[in-house]
This record gives structure tokens, C-alpha cells and sequence, in this order.
């Protein structure tokens, strides 16, 4: 069996050229290994040739900072968060940076919530605990929370992450670059990857896709979307801007509104929040459907505006909202086209295409994942991942390529968002009426 397959492989091999190869896999060749690979090794191996500038870059803007030592305000809204909340103070007890208020509010918990927020803010562990008796959702706790800020920089957690002991310190360097930065995106990675086989796949995906991918994106000028994980604002900008539109997607909104009114987005990966990730697919299937479904929120129908000639165009947020829309969207409903291409031109040989397919893509995630080992602080740590990569062919090209498609149509259509149960059907009757 395993002969005839090898003189099959084989056959295929030597009956076709280059071209009739690329023809076969144009879309991995022309369109998926140029964005996802090669800007990649160009960005690393010049963030690696540049370390030693980079470096002094940092040394400058870290003497300013300690000389200022701000004071910054670090918010937490949240639901249902009374059992990470010892671990955050904890975790941030711990940082290289002390001068900060810390101001949680609780959005209408159901749990023992405010009784753990009340005793850690009586024993002055927590500055400010607030309580919505009456759930708002998390642009709304946020937005209360801006109210009582008192830092220069705004710094925004979600209670389950804890950090490396430089990350605030780190996070607000950028500020100092003297290159009109706004806000600051923390490298989000995660912490329990170890509980289940779904937790695995997304350390790999959050490693390549979000810390490899937001890299590249933040030194190309079109880094769209500070994770609410983990970012940091210039506190009296998010104040002018009224803070966070209330509804589902604040994260990538409030990152637009930044780009909007003239100022730079950067990741800072040096910035290390870790969280916990969906342990089961089911889990993140809803999760991810949210995400989705935000991107054509905003960068389609909310801030279509940034596609046009006016008082909000600039070419990078041109730039960085159409990359978004064609690699994301376009290209997504792309590949299922590509995929019957396949089965159409090649029926007798599908047996040994899919499976050269598939090689292409572990190959370049092997590759991806390596190239960023080269800058992480724990790489003998995440390299035990590599066990886990074979699989992310299949998590990637099929299961996130289905979930993606599934709430593009839905909120294309539907403005499905609206009614998502994560977000209180009171604020997003309202941001639906004023299509927030």
C-alpha cells in the first residue's frame, strides 16, 4: 500500500513543472507565504540585526521615565472576577514599577465578587472597587472606572492575567520613543496550555498569529487592535474621546479611534501578560465567532469612513484597515474557492495533493514558530510546543477558516454582534440604534 503510494507521489512529481506546481497551490504561494512568512523573517531578522539600537532606544526612554515616575491607573473591569483578583494584586505587587492606582470595578457579579473586591480594597490591596448592581458591560465598567483615573497612562487588564515582573514597566516605555504614541499593546500569551489539547493550539496561534503577526504589523505602521488583556493609554487622549463605545469589540474600536484622531499604535512584545485560554472547542468557537464578527463591525460598517478621501483618511489606517478586510475576509471566503479549484483540476490526484498541501502549511508553521523563538524571553519554555504544530494545519486552514466564515456571514447580514449574550441586551440595543 505504502509502495503504491510512493510510486503515485513519485508520478506526480515528475510529470509536473514549476509552474503547473504553482498553478496547483497558488494560493498558498502567491498569497499565504509571502504575508505569513516572508515579512516575517524580514521583520525579525531586522529587529534582530537592530537589538543593539533598539536597546538604546529603550535605555533613553526608560531614564525619562523613572526620572517622571507617573503615576499611572491600571482599571479592571469585569464580572465575575472575585477569584483572579488576589492573583492580579498579587502578580502586580511584583512589578519593577510601583506608582500606580489600581481601580476595579465589578459589573454586576453574581458571585462573591464584591465581597473579595470590598475586603482587598479595606486592607488597601485594591485603591478603588466599584460595583454595578446592575450590569452594563465591559466598555461600560470601563468607561466607570475612567471616571475616578488620576494616572497620566491608563493602563487596562482583564482580572485573569498576571504578568513578568518588567510588563508594566515595559508597556509604558513606548511613551517615551518621542514618536507620538498613543497607546500601547501588551504581548498577550498563554498561560495554560498545558490543560488541554484546544489550550495547546491556541499558545501556537497566539504565538505566530498575534505576538509574530502584531511584530510585523507594529513596525509596518498598521497594528490595529490592542488586546483589553493587556494595553495601555494616554489617559487624558481616551478621556477626550469619551472612552470606550459601549457594545461588544471595544478593544479593536478604541484602537481605531486612537489611529484616527493621528496617533501611532504599538506592540510592545518585551510586555508579557499571560491568560487563560477556551480549554474546549466549544468554548472558543464562541469566543472566536465574537472576535470575527467585530472585525466586520468596524473596519466595514463603523469606521468605513477611514476608506475615504476626508477628514479621517490617513494612508496607514488605509493601509492597515484594507490588509485587514483582504486577508481576513476577502481571502477567507477566497480559500473555499480555491479548495474546489483544487478538486476540480486535480480529481485523480487529490490522494497526493491534500497531503503536499497540508506538508506546505506545517512547514511554514514550523518555520513561523522558530523564527519567533528567536526573540522570546521563554523559548526553551514554548519550544515544547513544537509536539503540537502538525496539528495547527488543520486548526488554522479548516476549523478558524469555518468559524471566521460563519460570522462574517452572520454579521454581514445580520448584525449578529448586536445580539451576542456577552455583551447586556440593553447596551447593545442602544449601540445598534446608533450603530456603535
Amino acid at each position: 500500500m505504502f509502495l503504491e503510494y510512493w510510486e503515485t507521489f513519485m508520478l506526480y512529481w515528475h510529470d509536473k513543472d514549476t509552474i503547473e506546481v504553482i498553478r496547483t497551490f497558488w494560493f498558498f504561494f502567491i498569497l499565504e507565504l509571502p504575508r505569513f512568512l516572508l515579512f516575517d523573517f524580514i521583520i525579525v531578522v531586522s529587529v534582530i540585526i537592530n537589538r543593539k539600537s533598539i536597546d538604546r532606544k529603550r535605555q533613553i526612554a526608560r531614564k525619562l521615565f523613572w526620572a517622571e515616575m507617573p503615576l499611572v491607573s491600571i482599571i479592571v473591569p469585569g464580572k465575575n472576577e472575585g477569584a483572579h483578583l488576589f492573583k492580579l494584586v498579587n502578580s502586580l505587587k511584583e512589578q519593577t514599577y510601583f506608582n500606580y492606582e489600581l481601580i476595579v470595578v465589578d459589573d454586576g457579579s453574581d458571585d462573591n465578587t464584591p465581597l473579595i473586591g470590598r475586603d482587598l480594597e479595606k486592607n488597601g490591596m485594591i485603591h478603588k472597587f466599584i460595583r454595578n448592581d446592575v450590569r452594563g458591560g465591559k466598555a461600560s465598567a470601563a468607561n466607570l472606572a475612567l471616571r475616578y483615573t488620576n494616572g497620566k497612562f491608563i493602563v487596562h487588564l482583564d482580572a485573569d492575567t498576571s504578568f513578568d515582573r518588567d510588563s508594566i514597566e515595559n508597556i509604558l516605555l513606548p511613551f517615551y520613543y518621542g514618536e507620538n504614541i498613543g497607546a500601547v499593546g501588551g504581548n498577550i500569551k498563554v498561560r495554560n496550555y498545558n490543560d488541554s489539547f484546544c489550550a495547546s493550539l491556541q499558545a501556537i496561534e497566539y504565538i505566530n498569529s498575534i505576538s509574530m503577526g502584531r511584530i510585523v504589523s507594529s513596525e509596518l505602521g498598521i497594528y490595529r487592535i490592542i488586546s483589553g488583556a493587556f494595553g495601555a493609554f494616554r489617559t487624558d487622549t481616551i478621556k477626550r474621546l469619551g472612552g470606550w463605545d459601549i457594545g461588544p469589540g471595544l478593544d479593536g474600536d478604541i484602537t481605531v479611534k486612537f489611529r484616527k484622531i493621528g496617533y501611532k499604535i504599538h506592540f510592545e512584545y518585551t510586555a508579557i501578560g499571560l491568560t487563560n485560554a477556551p480549554l474546549t472547542f466549544k468554548t472558543l468557537s464562541k469566543q472566536r465567532l465574537r472576535w470575527s464578527k467585530s472585525l466586520i463591525r468596524f473596519r466595514l460598517k463603523k469606521h468605513s469612513d477611514v476608506y475615504l478621501p476626508g477628514r479621517n483618511f490617513s494612508i496607514l489606517n488605509f493601509v492597515s484597515f484594507l490588509e485587514n478586510v483582504s486577508y481576513d475576509v476577502v481571502l477567507n471566503i477566497l480559500w473555499w474557492l480555491y479548495i474546489i479549484d483544487i478538486i476540480a483540476t486535480n480529481t485523480q490526484m487529490l490522494a497526493v495533493v491534500f497531503p503536499l498541501k497540508i506538508v506546505m502549511y506545517m512547514a511554514m508553521d514550523f518555520i513561523q514558530f522558530t523564527l519567533f523563538l528567536f526573540l522570546s524571553e521563554r523559548a526553551k519554555e514554548e519550544s515544547k510546543l513544537y509536539l503540537y504544530i502538525p496539528a495547527m494545519v488543520f486548526y488554522n486552514s479548516y476549523y478558524m477558516r469555518f468559524i471566521r466564515t460563519l460570522a462574517y456571514f452572520k454579521e454581514i447580514f445580520f448584525d449578529s454582534s448586536y445580539k451576542d449574550p456577552w455583551n447586556p441586551a440593553k447596551t447593545s440595543v442602544k449601540a445598534l440604534q446608533n450603530k456603535l
